[in-house]
């Protein structure tokens, strides 16, 4: 599941947008780090059911500012399993560019990458490589949840139990179990950006069908609680509807900030663990 904008807008916010709508993500790749991880201790990571996605997995979005067709993104569950520290890992790999008039006074080419624990549903390993307009931002982050460490390119911060990275945190959410959700209802995401750690939350609003481009969905309708800043105008000036069926895929984002809007809708999608809630 982010709007990135150029430096003097770096703040949080950008998290909030990525693990509630993603987006603004892609470009050329690395080969994968190396992961100093210590020796297991006795600590037990915990166990996750995830009927939420699988390898194989592909979301194409489409994001428009204003009425432009501004950009492209993908979310793709790689089908490889690599094993670190001697667990099973799902390798998700976020990648998207601008497009059109958009792409000529704003370049955006990010990708971002993320090894998840397949039963804890927790981040390893996040990658991070941003270019936004010339604005260059390189992240290598390596989690140690038993001891809850995450080594920052060689600096090492304390992280909350079961931190999540940018990427990780919204298939943790997909995780969650909705089915008993109330309106009102606030979820907390433990999770560690920029060097500090930060605490995601995401308010469920209530049900909603909406037209798409697959017909009128079925959907849980989110506010992530937001402070206002420079970029929002308002507390609950972004707004998510993901589908109401096991795989909570976020099906379109709206976001109104002080110098436009931004919205992201779901334009194709392929290898989902379910069905999607279509009204027939």
């Amino acid at each position: 599941m982010q709007f990135e904008f150029s430096a003097p807008m770096r703040i949080r916010k950008r998290h909030l947008v990525v693990c509630a709508a993603f987006a603004f993500l892609s470009f050329k790749g690395e080969a994968p780090l190396k992961v100093p991880f210590l020796p297991q201790e006795q600590t037990e990571l915990r166990k996750m059911t995830n009927e939420a996605f699988k390898r194989g997995e592909m979301l194409t979005y489409r994001i428009h500012y204003g009425f432009m067709d501004a950009a492209v993104a993908t979310l793709q569950v790689t089908d490889e399993n690599k094993q670190l520290g001697g667990r099973n890992t799902y390798h998700i790999v976020g990648l998207g560019i601008s497009k059109g008039s958009f792409d000529w006074f704003f370049k955006v080419r990010d990708r971002y990458e993320t090894y998840i624990d397949e039963e804890a549903i927790v981040p390893w390993m996040f990658i991070r490589r941003v270019n936004e307009g010339g604005y260059l931002i390189n992240q290598n982050y390596v989690f140690n949840h038993y001891k809850k460490k995450v080594d920052c390119d060689g600096k090492v911060y304390d992280a909350p139990e079961f931190a999540q990275d940018m990427i990780s945190s919204f298939y943790y959410a997909r995780c969650l179990d909705l089915s008993g959700a109330k309106e009102g209802q606030i979820f907390s995401i433990p999770s560690f950006v920029d060097g500090e750690p930060f605490s995601l939350q995401i308010k469920y609003v209530g049900k909603e069908t909406i037209k798409t481009a697959f017909g009128k969905v079925k959907c849980l309708k989110f506010r992530p609680v937001l402070q206002k800043g420079r970029i929002f105008k308002n507390e609950d000036d972004l707004k998510v509807w993901i589908t109401e069926d096991k795989n909570h895929i976020p099906i379109r984002a709206q976001c109104d900030i002080l110098f436009g809007s931004l919205k992201m809708d779901l334009e194709s999608y392929s290898n989902l663990v379910n069905p999607l809630s279509i009204v027939k």
